[in-house]
């Protein structure tokens, strides 16, 4: 058994539960302790990116009991990116908050921790209850990370996400015990055998649970109606909080494809064909509203916020369509508009230090320090986030338009794709203009935290990496679509008896 499948959950729970223990320990360690757990999660994501770049399923049976008994997690190209992507963002987060922030309340680095082997289980686990159990810990992990500092406006946000969660809880509950009963199981692999056999009486049934789950993962995900906890939540939460968030929509999206593929996908009639047809418009109408919300934004946090929502409409829009194309397509945009959600949270804070008043409010023009270089910093960004070259942006909705462009469907994806990068270009330039055109010079520049400055500069140019290395990646993440629209191969890796038993998957 490959005991290194366990560590990117292992490592950051002990490491979590360790600085609880020792809270009396100097502030310095604690740090010291995080950023090397979180170091060894990069170096795990690096590991777990080769290990599954071959399209072995590589399985870690808990306590040695075999699926479907037992408690399963299971390594795929899929889930090796979300670790790796996890893990990265998660060290820039905290690099971030090491230079001060992190000190504004109690057990930051725990709750960081506890956050990060929250979202590594979700991406690893092979069992329905426990993708509900990871949701749980990472979920009441960022309920204290969003108030960590305190604030009035930051315990309004926190009342309304601890709400909408704990009903989208209560819902994933009732959706787990409807397909228990049903079925006996909720290992994935043995789940969808099961619903692909179920007798026709219980369609019904099934259809139910595939709705409620698909209304759970909306909540996680932020898709119109649900989404209206989003910006508020994220722009009250400090920056390597908020940046660090930009991750959790992209759980909701990874349980959608994991779910709805795998479970729901098989048969002559597959459960998970009305999914895909509620998915379709929900997914435009968020990318519109996530449009017309970056242009009425009064802050940079809250565009960046509605950046967030813009890119949550655009992968499920993609992602719906069902292809081999459009899921590699969309999954190269995940990448992207992740990374460049985390930079613009963390650039908002930066630049809100240098204003001589007004923080990130765009109806205030204030001067601001260190104008040149902050303000061509911004300039990068905002190519990067609008998806101009060179950047990975530019390549993710070339690809996305060129995938989708011979599907009936395609049009209404340009049309609202292009409006919303228009929308954002027409945002960010208001807002370029009014920080770094109008305002005249700071009497006395604030001194810039060169960490913070490096830590965004470092997220701004990986994205042009992404970019520069857009050939290589994008044929891993091809493979990655083939593999999730195979379901068969998981099924008989994590239950080898039932090869033959797989039925054929109907998108």
């Amino acid at each position: 058994m490959n005991h290194a499948l366990i560590l990117p959950i292992l490592l950051p729970l002990i490491t979590g539960a360790s600085l609880l223990l020792l809270y009396r320990l100097p502030f310095g360690v604690q740090r010291l302790v995080g950023l090397a757990s979180t170091l060894g999660l990069v170096g795990l994501g690096a590991w777990a990116l080769v290990a599954a770049g071959g399209g072995e399923y590589r399985l870690y049976h808990a306590g040695d009991w075999p699926a479907p008994f037992g408690i399963v997690l299971i390594l795929d190209r899929l889930s090796a990116l979300m670790l790796a992507l996890t893990a990265l963002l998660g060290l820039a987060c905290l690099l971030y908050a090491s230079r001060g922030i992190d000190r504004r309340g109690a057990h930051f680095h725990a709750l960081f921790q506890f956050q990060l082997a929250g979202l590594n289980g979700a991406f690893l686990t092979g069992d329905l209850f426990n993708l509900f159990v990871f949701f749980e810990i990472l979920l009441i992990a960022s309920y204290a990370l969003l108030l960590h500092g305190g604030g009035r406006a930051r315990s309004r946000a926190g009342l309304h996400y601890v709400i909408i969660n704990l009903v989208g809880s209560a819902l994933f509950l009732i959706a787990l015990g409807t397909l228990y009963g049903l079925t006996g199981t909720l290992n994935m692999a043995d789940l969808a055998l099961e619903v692909a056999a179920a007798p026709p009486g219980d369609a019904p049934l099934l259809a139910a649970a595939s709705m409620v789950l698909l209304v759970v993962f909306g909540i996680k995900a932020a898709i119109l109606p649900l989404l209206f906890w989003l910006p508020r939540a994220y722009s009250a939460s400090s920056a390597p909080v908020a940046a660090l968030f930009a991750i959790m929509t992209k759980v909701g999206i990874y349980a959608i494809l994991r779910v709805f593929l795998l479970v729901f996908g098989l048969g002559e009639a597959p459960v998970n064909a009305a999914a895909w047809q509620w998915l379709w418009p929900l997914a435009l109408l968020t990318l519109a509203l996530g449009g017309v919300g970056v242009l009425g934004s009064d802050s940079l946090r809250t565009l960046t916020a509605y950046l967030v929502i813009i890119s949550v409409g655009t992968l499920l829009a993609t992602l719906s369509l069902v292809t081999p194309a459009t899921l590699g397509a969309a999954l190269f945009y995940l990448i992207h508009s992740t990374g460049m959600a985390a930079a613009f949270f963390l650039l908002a804070d930066l630049l809100g230090q240098q204003r001589e008043e007004g923080y990130d409010r765009f109806s205030v023009e204030a001067p601001m320090g260190h104008r040149a270089l902050l303000g061509g910093l911004f300039f990068l960004a905002a190519i990067a986030a609008v998806g101009l070259p060179p950047f990975g942006g530019f390549v993710s909705k070339v690809w996305i338009l060129q995938a989708s462009a011979d599907e009936p469907r395609g049009l209404w994806l340009w049309a609202l794709l292009l409006a919303a990068a228009l929308l954002t270009l027409i945002a960010v330039s208001r807002t370029g203009s009014r920080w770094f055109w109008r305002p005249g010079p700071a009497t006395a520049p604030r001194p810039l935290d060169r960490g913070c400055l490096a830590v965004v500069c470092a997220l701004v140019a990986l994205n042009g990496v992404l970019a520069a290395l857009g050939e290589p990646v994008m044929g891993y993440l091809a493979l990655t679509a083939e593999q999730l629209l195979t379901p068969e191969a998981y099924i008989a890796a994590m239950l080898p008896e039932t090869l033959a038993l797989a039925p054929e998957v109907s998108p």
